[in-house]
Order: C-alpha cells, then sequence, then structure tokens
C-alpha cells in the first residue's frame, strides 16, 4: 500500500553540502531540503531533525550547465519552482493520497521545466541553459522520485547501497542495450552525455519511481560529481560508519576531491527511523520501481530507452542482396533493349 497512514512518527535526519571541486571556477550545483507540512526550506535545526508531517518532506539535488551564469540560475530556477510549486498545489491539495502527491511532485518537476525554457528563450544571455534534477518526496512510509538528467538517488539499507534512479545519459542506454558494460560506461569519454535536462526543450518526460522506507534507511541524493569519483559501495560505507550526518557529507565530498574533483560536487543524506516505519526484511524490494500514476494524460512518456544499432549483415545474405539486383537490373535493361529495337 502506497503511502499508508499511521498515527506513529516517522522521524527524518538530513543534512547536505556542496562544493566547488577541483577545477571549476564557479558551483552550478543546488540543493534543496524542506519540512513540506510547516512550509519551511532551510538546514536549521527545525528542518535537519523532523517527523515528516501530513504533506510530507523534499529533497531536491540539481546540477546546472549552460556556462557563465546559466547553469546556477538553471538549478537555482528548478529547486526554487519545484518547491514553490509544491506548497501552492500539493499544499493546498484536499484529497492528501499517495496518487495526488506523486502527481503533483511531478507536475512541480514539469512546471520547472516549463519557467526555465520560457525564461532562456526571452534572455539570449541565458539561451540553452539547463539543469539535472533529482526530487525526492517522502509521504509517511514511501519515497516518490522524479528524475530528469543524471543526477541520482540511492538507498543505503543494511550497509548496501542500490541506485533508485535510472541514468537519462548515453551510456545508461548503450548499457541497457547490451553494447557496454556499466565498467565501461563508467570509463568513456561520452559518460556526460544526458539525454535531457530541465530547461533546453519546452517539454520533459520525467520518470517517475517509487520506494517503501523502512526503519534506519539512508537515503542519499548526489549530482554526478560525487557519483562519477566514488563508488555507492564507498558512499554507503561511509554513510553507515559515520553518525554525524555533517561529517559523513564533508568524508564524502573529501573522497571526491582526492580523486580529481573534476566536478561540482553536491550530496544529500537523509537518515529514517521511527515507530511508523516497518524494519528491513532480508530479501525487501529494493531498486527502480516505476510508480502508476493513475491520471495518463497528464503522465509523460518514460525517456525513449536507446536500442543501439542494427546488427551487420551477414556477409552472405548481402551477397545475395547483390544477386538479386543485379538479375533485376539486367532483365530491365533487356526490357528497354527489346522496346527501342520494335520501334
Amino acid at each position: 500500500m502506497f503511502g499508508r497512514s499511521s498515527a506513529k512518527p516517522i522521524k527524518v535526519e538530513v543534512f547536505a553540502k556542496t562544493d566547488l571541486g577541483k577545477t571549476r571556477d564557479h558551483n552550478e550545483d543546488r540543493f534543496l531540503v524542506a519540512d513540506l507540512s510547516r512550509r519551511e526550506a532551510s538546514l536549521q535545526p527545525a528542518v535537519r531533525a523532523h517527523e515528516v508531517g501530513e504533506r510530507g518532506s523534499l529533497f531536491v539535488v540539481a546540477d546546472g550547465m549552460g556556462g557563465a551564469a546559466a547553469g546556477e540560475l538553471a538549478s537555482e530556477m528548478a529547486t526554487d519552482t519545484i518547491y514553490q510549486q509544491l506548497v501552492r498545489g500539493w499544499g493546498t491539495e484536499r484529497e492528501v493520497t499517495a496518487q495526488r502527491f506523486a502527481y503533483r511532485l511531478k507536475e512541480a518537476v514539469e512546471v520547472a521545466n516549463e519557467q526555465i525554457h520560457a525564461y532562456a528563450a526571452t534572455h539570449p544571455e541565458v539561451r540553452g541553459m539547463g539543469t539535472t534534477t533529482t526530487a525526492v518526496g517522502v509521504l509517511a512510509d514511501h519515497f516518490f522520485l522524479t528524475q530528469v538528467g543524471d543526477s541520482r538517488a540511492y538507498l543505503i539499507r543494511n550497509g548496501a547501497a542500490v541506485q533508485l534512479t535510472r541514468d537519462q545519459s548515453l551510456m545508461q542506454r548503450l548499457v541497457e542495450a547490451g553494447e557496454l558494460t556499466e565498467e565501461e560506461a563508467a570509463r568513456s569519454e561520452r559518460r556526460n552525455i544526458i539525454l535531457q535536462a530541465l530547461g533546453p526543450d519546452a517539454r520533459v518526460k520525467v520518470d517517475l519511481t517509487h520506494q517503501e522506507v523502512r526503519k534506519g534507511d539512508i537515503l542519499v541524493l548526489c549530482s554526478d560529481g560525487l557519483s562519477g569519483q566514488v563508488k555507492k559501495e564507498e558512499i554507503a560505507a561511509v554513510a553507515t560508519r559515520e553518525r554525524d550526518l555533517q561529517a559523513a557529507c564533508d568524508k564524502l565530498i573529501a573522497l571526491a576531491n582526492e580523486r580529481g574533483g573534476p566536478d561540482n560536487i553536491t550530496v544529500v543524506l537523509a537518515r529514517f527511523d521511527g515507530e511508523g516505519l516497518r524494519p528491513p526484511e532480508p530479501n525487501g524490494a529494493m531498486g527502480y520501481q516505476v510508480y502508476p500514476l493513475i491520471d495518463t494524460e497528464t503522465s509523460t512518456e518514460p525517456v525513449p530507452v536507446y536500442r543501439g544499432s542494427p546488427a551487420p549483415e551477414p556477409a552472405a545474405r548481402n551477397r545475395r542482396r547483390m544477386i538479386v539486383l543485379l538479375v533485376v537490373a539486367a532483365a530491365a535493361a533487356v526490357a528497354l533493349y527489346l522496346v527501342n529495337r520494335s520501334q
């Protein structure tokens, strides 16, 4: 049952941090942490440790692109718009259900895309700007995840990490098509090519997934400045071993910088507890799970899966095709000769 209500408390402790990295001259990443019930978005103590209220909580990571100040502006617009749209739409929603929450979250991401695209269209100096966005809403005992681009969300349970989102990237499509292994994709020079982002196009296809929350779960959101340098097993080890979430964020960012820090680095860590959550099960479902919106007319289609190039035809088939073409050409030539001769 999605987002089952419970009178028992669900508690979350969260911290987030962003870092310039070692090679960039400005930071285009942005994060947002919010208690939607209290309508407060900050890292102040009241939000860093709070109970998940009737309207839930929100965590967002956005990785901007576009050069100069365009990337910074796009990521800022994305995080702010998603939060404000949820406060307006979901905050006044009479039907407080998981289905409506998932719809409102996805709607907020689509509205952010429309606003970024419209702004860029009227401001030539930032035309083409965009941002990845991974936005996770928590309602009762469920995560609802929206994904555009290649920032990521991981779930750490019992010390093991599982990726909850799928990268909307060329490399991910090649892996899914069986043309590359995950290791080859991670080393590829084209690993930063993404299939879509918020802003460049008027419409965007938002991936909507879900995951049940269990007691002790740790949610990790990060930009590719972290995931590209630190493996998920390493992220799980640091987040599990370090009880202080601020210290865990510091250590993860330091690890990415030790490995070159080629990009901005952003991480959000949220640990869940409370009597309102069930304990983890040894074989509980974890990972990428599409959330089925009932209102299909307002639901965008998933990003098309890259199927790879068609397999080369066998040489024998090519030879047969060539022979057929030669026979047809010869027959046409003979027919033309006979027609001309009879005239």
